[in-house]
């Protein structure tokens, strides 16, 4: 007796009948806005190798949070890009910065939105590195007491969870020991523990003005060759205090994000970075591709494989079309 056909396609043949047996979904509470905030007033730029994301003032940045907050978004991550740069990054810790004077005043008119503030210098300084150099090279220890000092500076304006993204050495247990001894035991760490030096950040460095002025960053990101140095930086994360981790980029690396989730249980973001953004944006723009299909294809891919949250910028405009 031959076996009986299996007839997948009686699982498929309706909308309905596919919602209902979705293995996975992009929900809004999922998803996490990326932001700009720039010096000045009344301030709105498009960043041109993003079309659609723009940099924008204080005051503008808290009227557009309120719309992100009414389209069902829950977080933001704040990046700052301030007026003045030295190598010092002095303008990354100054009470008065551009990230914290954001913070507070969004915090002032949308608060329950959660505020995840970036924790890196690149922006900063004039060299355009993520940290403190000499002779040419970035200097761990000496950067990480400014990254803590910076994370410290956040939590006080009103920040609910800081991110450090410079991939320096043991700055997730400084950071989580400076928090605890000012009194902000209650700020939470999500981790770029395992952050790739990749050519998908193009379109950052433009919109966060954060270009290195000479050399890369593969002495302290990751190499894209490795992927069982993934699951040890993620531990060591882990280890120090991280309340949360997270993979970068996202698409590129789908098979890190599934040996992180397997190797840890600790909430996992993963970043659809601007490189991945202006891909599709300028795929479609084109006639290329469908634009909301690849869009929701690309987040459906990182959600399948394993990310907790995600970090795009399609947020809002995805909360929108549920």
């Amino acid at each position: 007796m031959n076996p009986p056909i299996q007839r997948f396609r009686r699982l498929r043949k309706s909308v309905a009948i596919r919602q209902l047996l979705a293995e996975h979904s992009v929900d809004a509470q999922k998803l996490i806005q990326p932001l700009f905030a720039i010096e000045g007033v009344g301030l709105e730029n498009e960043i041109s190798a993003m079309p659609g994301q723009f940099r924008r003032s204080v005051d503008r940045l808290v009227d557009h949070c309120k719309g992100v907050a009414d389209a069902g978004i829950g977080a933001v991550l704040l990046f700052g890009v301030p007026a003045k740069k030295d190598a010092a990054a002095s303008a990354a810790y100054d009470p008065g910065g551009v990230v914290q004077r954001a913070v507070a005043a969004i915090k002032e008119s949308t608060p329950d939105l959660l505020i995840i503030t970036d924790v890196c210098l690149c922006s900063y300084t004039d060299h355009g590195h993520c940290g403190v150099r000499r002779d040419g090279q970035v200097e761990n220890d000496a950067t990480v007491e400014l990254l803590a000092r910076t994370a410290v500076s956040h939590a006080r304006a009103g920040a609910d969870i800081v991110a450090p993204s410079d991939m320096m050495d043991g700055r997730v247990a400084a950071i989580r020991a400076e928090l605890d001894r000012a009194g902000f035991a209650g700020v939470a760490i999500l981790s770029y523990a395992v952050k790739y030096a990749s050519a998908f950040y193009g379109p950052f460095r433009e919109a966060a003005d954060s270009t290195p002025q000479d050399g890369d960053r593969r002495g302290y990101q990751m190499d894209p060759a490795n992927v069982r140095e993934a699951v040890r930086v993620a531990a060591a994360a882990e280890m120090e205090g991280a309340d949360m981790i997270m993979v970068k980029p996202a698409l590129p690396y789908l098979d890190v994000v599934r040996r992180v989730r397997e190797s840890s249980s600790l909430p996992l973001a993963a970043y659809q970075v601007s490189g991945e953004y202006a891909m599709i944006e300028a795929a479609a723009r084109n006639g290329w591709l469908n634009r909301e299909a690849a869009i929701d294809e690309s987040l459906l891919a990182i959600r399948r494989a394993g990310a907790d949250m995600i970090i795009t910028y399609y947020a809002t405009e995805i909360a929108r079309r549920r």
